[in-house]
This record gives structure tokens, sequence and C-alpha cells, in this order.
């Protein structure tokens, strides 16, 4: 028992970093049973570019597009804002756009291991260039004067002159070089934006800490309540449907209300709320929006605030 809370307290604490890795994990194996399985290159002068491209981009673009459909973020930020009732546009100014960036970077994790793990396997790159009238012109220089014609049967082994079928070394070492260098740049990118968001960050390293705690307890007993609150007016409203009854009055928020608490988070130094319904119950007047105050900034560091939710995947 005492191993199984261990093993969940490290699950807890690092759930994040062990979500990225299971993506990264799954995205590789996924590309390796694509490459060894599904893809046969054509090695046909008109089929091999296209073919090869498709492999290589369409599923990262669908991985891409996948990944802001299960951010939780993405559906915070868009449910509700083409309403009428709506004010403005999800999207406007500097802080749609920083958003929007926040947003890009996380779903781009598996597409870019997608292509990185595909590059280091070569398959796809191979087939793809071989079709390319560029690459045999630079490639077949100084070569058999059939090069160009017999390049795109290299990835198949078909190719009858022997100096032309060595070709596909060099494509595979391309593809590979690419590889590592697209995951140099990955790290290198990853690491400037970590470092410059925590650098910008106006909280210290403690109470980013606290406040990723505050934020775990808090999304539990807001869960917890509202199935409570959901369970209790489902009951009565049901007792009242049979027995031709009047339902009691039960106190549940508004529209408006439920959309000041699910909208886009900003933090303002002069006023340390750690949540939207942190900054909600404690505003001075009922009436006053919490949308927008002035001095309100969005900190890259914070998007894990808007990453938050009742439930961490969104039901579609």
């Amino acid at each position: 028992m005492e191993k199984f809370r261990a093993v969940l307290d490290l699950h807890l604490k690092h759930r994040s970093a062990l979500g990225y890795g299971l993506v990264t994990l799954l995205t590789a194996g996924g590309e390796r049973i694509f490459s060894t399985v599904v893809f046969q290159c054509p090695c046909s002068a008109t089929w091999n570019l296209p073919y090869g491209l498709v492999f290589l981009l369409v599923p990262a673009l669908a991985l891409f597009l996948l990944g802001y459909m299960l951010s939780a973020r993405t559906w915070r930020l868009f449910t509700g804002c083409c309403a009428p009732s709506a004010r403005g546009c999800c999207w406007s100014g500097l802080r749609g756009y920083l958003v929007c960036a926040q947003l890009s970077a996380a779903a781009a994790l598996a597409p870019l291991t997608w292509v990185a793990v595909a590059l280091l396997g070569g398959a796809f790159y191979e087939c793809a260039a071989s079709g390319s009238a560029a690459f045999a012109q630079r490639l077949c220089r100084g070569r058999h004067s059939s090069c160009a014609d017999e390049l795109p049967l290299v990835p198949c082994h078909q190719a009858k002159e022997s100096d032309v079928q060595d070709l596909l070394k060099d494509l595979k070492a391309q593809s590979q070089v690419l590889g590592w260098i697209l995951i140099a740049v990955v790290i290198i990118v990853l690491l400037i934006f970590t470092s410059v968001s925590r650098c910008l960050s106006p909280v210290s390293f403690l109470q980013l800490k606290f406040w990723k705690i505050y934020l775990e307890q808090e999304q539990q007993i807001l869960k917890s309540k509202a199935t409570e609150h959901a369970t209790e007016l489902a009951k009565e409203n049901v007792k009242c449907f049979f027995e031709g009854s009047h339902p009691k009055e039960y106190n549940t928020p508004s529209v408006k209300e439920w959309r000041q608490i699910s909208s886009l988070y900003t933090f303002n130094p002069k006023d340390q709320y750690y949540s939207l319904l942190h900054k909600y119950v404690n505003r001075k007047e009922k009436t006053h929006s919490i949308r927008s105050t002035e001095g309100d900034t969005v900190i890259p560091i914070f998007g894990f605030v808007d990453s938050t939710g009742i439930n961490s995947t969104p039901g579609l």
C-alpha cells in the first residue's frame, strides 16, 4: 500500500512531465509502426515525392490539430466566444496572440516528435527526396547518365547501377542529420522559452509551487461540490416531476457568473489572486466584471492556470 501511495504521489507531482513523455513515446512508436508496416514507397518518379511528404507531414498536421482539440485551455477560450452575449473577441490584441502561441507550442510536441523520429528512420525522406527533380540534379552530378531516371528506384533497391544505388546511404545520412538538427533546435527553443518565462515570473519559486498546489485543491473541491450540487438539483427535479409538486429553490450560479470564472486568466501584481474563482469571490462590486482590469497582464508561465478545469480532458 505504501509503495502504491509513493507511485501515486510521484504521478501527481510530475503528471505534466509524465504526460508529455507518454505522448512522445506513443508518437515515436506510432511512427515506427507506420514506417515498417504501412509505408511502401512506390518507387515512381511521379509518386515518390508526394507519397513520402504525405507520410512525413500529414500525420504531423493531424497530431498538431489533435493537440489543440485535447487541450482544456483551447475549449476554455472558445466555448461561448461567439455567443451574442459575449463581449469582444476571445483572441483580440496581444493577449490573444500570446495565448495562441502558448497553445501552439504545447500542441507542437507530438508533431515535432513524429517528424524527428521519421527523419531519424529515413524511410519517408528517402522516398520523397528520390522523387524530387531538384534533388536528382544535385545528387546525380558526376554520376552515371541514367542516374536521374534510376534514382526513384533506389528506395526499393532496384537501381541497376551500383553507384546510383549507393545514393541511398547519402539520402539516409541527410535524413538523420536533419532529424538531429530538428531535435537540437526544439531543445534549444524550449530551454530559451522556459528560461525567459521563468525569468519574467513576478512571483518567486516557492510561491509558484504553492500556486499549483492551490489550483489542484481548488479544482478537486470544485468538482466535488459541483457533483454534489448537480446531484441534489437533479434529484429534486425528478422528484417534483413524478410527484407533480413545486421544486425547492436552489441557488445556482447564473450564466454571467459561470462565464466570468471560465474566461482567460490574467495576473495583477496589486491583487494576487490564484485563479478566476479566487478573483471572483474577492471582487469589491458584484456587478463589476473580472475579465479585464487595469494592470492585468498575461504571463506565459501562468498558462497552467487556464489549463485546469473540472475535468482535465474536454468532452468532444
